[in-house]
């Protein structure tokens, strides 16, 4: 583990210097090399899903783990549109001059090495090396056991292009102790580690923020709301309320409770109950939800619990500030939304949700790192510093202050 990170602290050096015409054609070298292997990564990805199936694996991790051709394209296409991002580093954030006549410029540079630990998804971890990459920073990468096979497809598809280009390999890695030692031994080397981002289960969150001396960005669970305010289009709250919440259920982003307001509760519930009945959701709901619709009740246990499986809870309150106030108790900060054609209620619902990303008569999946034009994320953080929502290139830079003199002295 040792020589390890110190080559990985050596290669920052060469990283943080390449320029951004020849970090993009390096990105792009590495989006063909995807395509181009891209049989050797299914056939590993294949030994990953065997394994997932003999371990009884549920299909929603099953349907995170697997790659497959059209996958892999995408994979391919998030590091093209990484590429053709702005470039991150070096940009002058501000620049003014002091009553010392010094003139000083805020510069933005890369964080250095950055370690992330991420769940069974092996799409993350090219992701997140072309975002690293783009952005000058080193990435140490510890992906789930789930998916051993096709991370290491994958990255050393990546350190071939590396090599070729006549870099260090070590500036995109796998972790090579992936055990829990492994991973509390790289939180504690804060010598030769800057960032360490976990993106994962409650457990793991809790651990390495509680364990790290490395500065810890947290990707914490998304428990996340829909709230249908009495003036909604409820054409539109249905459609919004279904694809929150079935179109892909085990990723953060998906709605795990559903608020209504009780003026339409008759009309509305009965809709949505079909609705989801017929998307195979499992429904739980209030005392209040049970009066309209015939559903298991709720307990504060599942308010509180992020499924990432095709189950939802389903509250009935009063009023927009019964709505605001179950959001700020259950919430975890992550993506919360209003369905309402009131622009009041809507930019009240705005103000006063305490969250990564808040919307207004859109579905909470939109939270994300290429549909937000970043090309992919690192994850969603829910930290408030020092990056919230999906973190991109931008939030894996920091910076540093220029000071141009001309002999001034103190």
């Amino acid at each position: 583990m040792k020589e390890f990170l110190i080559k990985a602290k050596a290669s920052k050096q060469v990283i943080a210097t390449l320029d951004g015409k020849t970090k993009n054609r390096i990105l792009n070298q590495m989006a063909e090399a995807l395509l181009q292997k891209s049989a050797f990564i299914v056939e590993e990805n294949n030994k990953d899903m065997a394994e997932g199936r003999k371990n009884n694996l549920e299909s929603s991790l099953l349907d995170r783990l697997l790659l497959d051709k059209g996958r892999i394209e995408s994979m391919a296409q998030s590091l093209r549109e990484i590429s053709q991002l702005r470039e991150p580093v070096g940009r002058v954030l501000e620049g003014w001059v002091t009553d010392d006549n010094l003139r000083i410029e805020k510069v933005s540079v890369p964080i250095g090495v950055v370690g992330v630990i991420y769940e069974s998804r092996p799409n993350v971890t090219s992701d997140v090396a072309g975002l690293c990459f783009k952005s000058g920073n080193v990435a140490i990468l510890k992906g789930g056991k789930e998916a051993e096979f096709s991370n290491q497809a994958i990255a050393k598809t990546i350190q071939a292009v590396l090599v070729q280009n006549n870099l260090p390999k070590e500036i995109i890695s796998l972790l090579p102790d992936s055990s829990r030692e492994g991973v509390a031994n790289l939180i504690k080397e804060d010598a030769y580690v800057d960032l360490i981002v976990p993106r994962g289960g409650e457990a793991l969150i809790k651990y390495i923020s509680k364990n790290s001396s490395v500065p810890v960005v947290k990707h914490d669970k998304g428990l996340c709301h829909t709230y249908i305010h009495e003036n909604a289009n409820q054409e539109n709250a249905i459609k919004i309320a279904l694809n929150a919440k079935c179109q892909r259920p085990g990723v953060c982003n998906a709605m795990e409770t559903l608020i209504v307001d009780v003026s339409i509760a008759k009309s509305l519930l009965p809709k949505l109950y079909k609705a989801f009945i017929d998307a195979g959701t499992k429904l739980r709901g209030c005392s209040l939800t049970k009066q309209f619709i015939f559903i298991d009740l709720a307990t504060p246990e599942h308010f509180n619990t992020e499924y990432l499986a095709n189950e939802l809870n389903i509250k009935v309150v009063n009023n927009i500030d019964e709505a605001i106030a179950h959001i700020t108790k259950y919430g975890s900060g992550h993506s919360e939304a209003i369905i309402t054609e009131n622009h009041t209620a809507a930019e009240k619902f705005m103000e006063k949700i305490d969250a990564a990303c808040v919307y207004v008569n859109a579905s909470t999946r939109f939270t994300d790192g290429g549909a937000f034009g970043f090309g992919a994320e690192v994850g969603i953080s829910t930290n408030k510093l020092h990056a919230r929502g999906p973190m991109g290139i931008n939030e894996l830079t920091t910076y540093k202050f220029k000071i141009y003199g001309h002999g001034q002295t103190r």
